[in-house]
């Protein structure tokens, strides 16, 4: 092997990729944001005593976890214009990446309620509440706190599905990465380091959100 490695380009270049990363756990806050709030929705949906509701909610929940990630994104970036809804790429590759990870947080909120002791609904019942409040003041949060462990996992997940932004020209860590390696030809220094960061990221992201699990968790 006569390889010699230069990670110069790499240090040069760092403060794009820097960028990058932050752009990505961005993407990601968002996403998630707006896709437990879509999940949410659409766990109570597939749970709801009216048949359409039904349909609608597990119609959108199989056919999102059904197609890859990267189909979504070219068809919201180059498809969705055509149909005269034009979203700058930053925007459309978050309303691909909420729609995505709602379908999925939708079967995780749909086990969580599933779960649930009848019992909290009566209780909220018997002290005078409505449905909608027993639903956010009780069941919501009682859930929220059951899931966290599964909720952690998938956004992990989709801080690294953020590196399929770089399919639409966003400029995130795997876009700059990419750029770096165009330029200056350094393959394995530009992919390895690329690599190390979204691992220790991950890492970091995993530590934080488990130090809230236990924070949060019901002393026993």
């Amino acid at each position: 092997m006569n390889y010699d490695f230069n990670f110069d380009v790499i240090w040069r270049n760092w403060e794009l990729l820097a960028q990058g990363l932050g752009l990505g756990l961005f993407l990601a806050i968002v996403s998630i944001a707006i896709g437990c709030l879509i999940g949410l929705l659409a766990a109570f949906g597939m749970l709801s005593r009216h048949k359409i509701l039904r349909w609608i909610a597990g119609g959108y929940v199989s056919a999102i976890r059904n197609t890859p990630i990267l189909v979504l994104i070219l068809f919201c970036y180059f498809a969705l214009p055509q149909l005269g809804i034009a979203l700058d790429k930053i925007s459309s590759f978050i309303f691909t990446l909420s729609i995505y990870a709602g379908a999925y947080l939708a079967e995780v909120f749909r086990s969580g309620l599933v779960a649930l002791p009848k019992g909290l609904r009566e209780a909220g019942l018997a002290i005078g509440l409505t449905e909608f409040k027993i639903k956010t003041n009780i069941i919501i949060p009682v859930m929220f706190r059951n899931v966290l462990p599964s909720l952690s996992n998938n956004f992990i997940s989709l801080f690294k599905d953020t590196s399929l932004a770089a399919a639409i020209a966003v400029p995130d860590l795997t876009f700059y990465a990419r750029k770096i390696n165009v330029e200056s030809f350094r393959v394995i220094e530009t992919w390895m380091v690329a690599s190390m960061i979204y691992v220790v990221a991950c890492y970091v992201i995993a530590w934080l959100l488990r130090r809230l699990e236990q924070r949060l968790a019901v002393p026993r």
